[in-house]
């Protein structure tokens, strides 16, 4: 697997668009990187880039961004909201794919130590690249900020990991590291009062705040989220005070909880959540999880598509309150998918004409995995209707686990649809090979085997997924909505006849293997399936049959 970093600085400039765009441009001029969002605030004078790469491309990226926000940043000017130490006041790397915590704390370090020995500027390790328990919490670091750190760095137990051991006016010092996932996140309150919003955001943090117990002694007071860093301020941008929270665990607290805590304080305290704002990127786990929660509570099916989960998130936390909230630039996973499967992209009467085309591919495999897509996708429909039946509140938890079972079905089949074209494609790649030579040949050969293989594999996968869905499909036929009895009809005709097209092509591919063995273990499962199939499609027939004839 290729091995990602994302790397998310924080910049102490967000009011001049020009000067930002020469920071990005440096970033961006790295090859292997691609840069995802940038996000400035005004208030704050602060702005959050977010990219992505292997790892020393990330690392080039951000020393090329450090450099020039180092040439162009002034710190001894500049004024926000937001704690701050220097020009680049803080540059994580974050772990996103095949690479581990300890790997991402070494890429870390060796920025560290560039930025300190090559730029010059003060350099403290953070979080997981810092082996010094006491200097891990970037807030026990940055604590003083820009204005005290001119003291604070001749004390001997806050010497730089890296660069001078004098703070330089222009730059000041940064904070590099590497930490989990961090989701920085606002929940907006209809007050102006600072005092206010530090209450709720002292109710919501995990170190809540100093209370006096019986004794009249200074103890503190846990609030209610792990894993969650919080403080009230006031913007001026938009007129209103918020708490703002750093979910450095979103596994232990996600967002959704930290917004009904915030919501739960604000009530309690006469104020009102009245929306939210995301802070950068956020993983497409955490918007589907908050989708799922907040149908929950309104004992709504959550077996809905990616794209509706999401559309309640936005709609139930107030994403959109303060600006539009557009989720292929803001969930990182949309950002880092370059575009959806060409077939399964395209409208309907586009898929029908490409079809119908001269071309070999789609053919009747892609059909096959599209047929069961459609099968399963009916009896999810079922399930969404027999959830919120009326007179049929005690069992819409019943039906939405129905529903969410059909959706991850639905989902696998239609990565099938095109990967089944593909898999064709591959075998038509493995024939044009050169064979010239003996060594040639030999490599042709094999490839051609692989190719073949894959391209069993994948309709037998459509048939074992396609035959799964029959459990759904029967249920939705004894037990769903009558009224939509016959849709759970056609479902299990669409189910059977996935299976069975796709059997067509398991026979086929593996009749061209050369492991006779595989191939006569997986004709004789495929077998077993098709006729399971037919009889599963009779047995739901015969119960919408006698549905419709009673």
């Amino acid at each position: 697997m290729k091995q990602l970093i994302e790397c998310v600085p924080n910049f102490s400039e967000g009011n001049d668009p020009v000067l930002l765009r020469q920071i990005t441009d440096a970033i961006s001029a790295t090859e292997g990187i691609e840069l995802l969002n940038v996000d400035p605030g005004k208030a704050t004078n602060r702005t959050v880039v977010t990219f992505v790469g292997e790892p020393a491309a990330v690392v080039e990226a951000a020393f090329q961004g450090i450099r020039k926000a180092a040439e162009l940043i002034d710190m001894s000017r500049h004024k926000g909201e937001h704690p701050r130490m220097g020009a680049t006041d803080v540059c994580p790397l974050i772990p996103i794919a095949g690479i581990s915590m300890e790997e991402t704390a070494r890429w870390a370090q060796q920025l560290a130590a560039r930025v300190g020995n090559e730029l010059a500027i003060p350099v403290y390790l953070y979080e997981e690249a810092q082996q010094n328990p006491a200097r891990k919490n970037l807030s026990v670091i940055r604590a003083g900020e820009y204005e005290g750190f001119f003291e604070k760095i001749k004390k001997t137990e806050w010497k730089p990991d890296f660069g001078p051991v004098e703070f330089p006016a222009k730059t000041g010092a940064t904070v590099i590291g590497a930490r989990d996932f961090l989701v920085a996140y606002n929940a907006n309150l209809n007050t102006t009062s600072v005092r206010r919003a530090n209450s709720v955001a002292f109710d919501v943090r995990e170190n809540g705040r100093k209370v006096k117990n019986e004794k009249g002694e200074d103890v503190v007071q846990p609030g209610a989220c792990k894993s969650v860093k919080a403080i009230g301020w006031y913007i001026d941008e938009y007129g209103i005070a918020q708490v703002s929270m750093n979910l450095t665990n979103i596994a232990i607290t996600p967002v959704h909880i930290a917004f009904d805590e915030c919501v739960k304080s604000a009530h309690r305290r006469g104020m009102r959540i009245t929306g939210s704002e995301l802070v950068g990127l956020i993983p497409l786990k955490a918007m589907t999880d908050a989708g799922k929660y907040f149908l929950e509570k309104q004992q709504r099916s959550t077996g809905v598509s990616e794209r509706e989960l999401i559309k309640i998130a936005i709609k139930s936390m107030g994403l959109d309150e303060l600006g539009p909230f557009n989720p292929d630039e803001r969930i990182i996973e949309y950002r880092l998918k370059r575009s959806s499967g060409r077939l399964v992209g395209m409208t309907l009467t586009a898929f029908a004409d490409e079809t119908a085309s001269e071309s070999p591919a789609p053919g009747g495999g892609s059909i096959a995995a599209y047929l069961g897509t459609l099968g399963v996708s009916l009896g999810t429909m079922v399930a969404n209707l027999s959830s919120h039946k009326k007179g049929w509140d005690e069992r819409w938890k019943e039906f939405s686990d129905w529903a969410d079972k059909g959706q991850a079905l639905k989902d696998a089949l239609l990565t099938m649809v095109d990967e089944d074209t593909n898999s064709f494609n591959r075998i038509m790649q493995a024939f044009s090979l050169p064979k010239g030579t003996e060594e040639e040949k030999k490599a042709r050969t094999t490839e051609i085997q692989a190719a073949t293989r894959y391209a069993t594999e994948v309709p037998f996968k459509v048939m074992q997924l396609s035959y799964d869905t029959f459990e759904l499909i029967r249920a939705m036929a004894e037990t769903g909505n009558p009224n939509s009895v016959t849709d759970a009809g056609v479902g299990a005709l669409c189910a059977r006849s996935a299976v069975i097209g796709a059997y067509l092509n398991v026979k086929i591919n593996a009749s061209g293997l050369s492991d006779k063995a595989f191939a006569a273990d997986i004709l004789a499962k495929a077998e077993t399936l098709c006729q399971q199939a037919k009889l599963a499609e009779q047995e739901i027939l015969q119960v919408v049959e006698g549905k419709i004839g009673s």
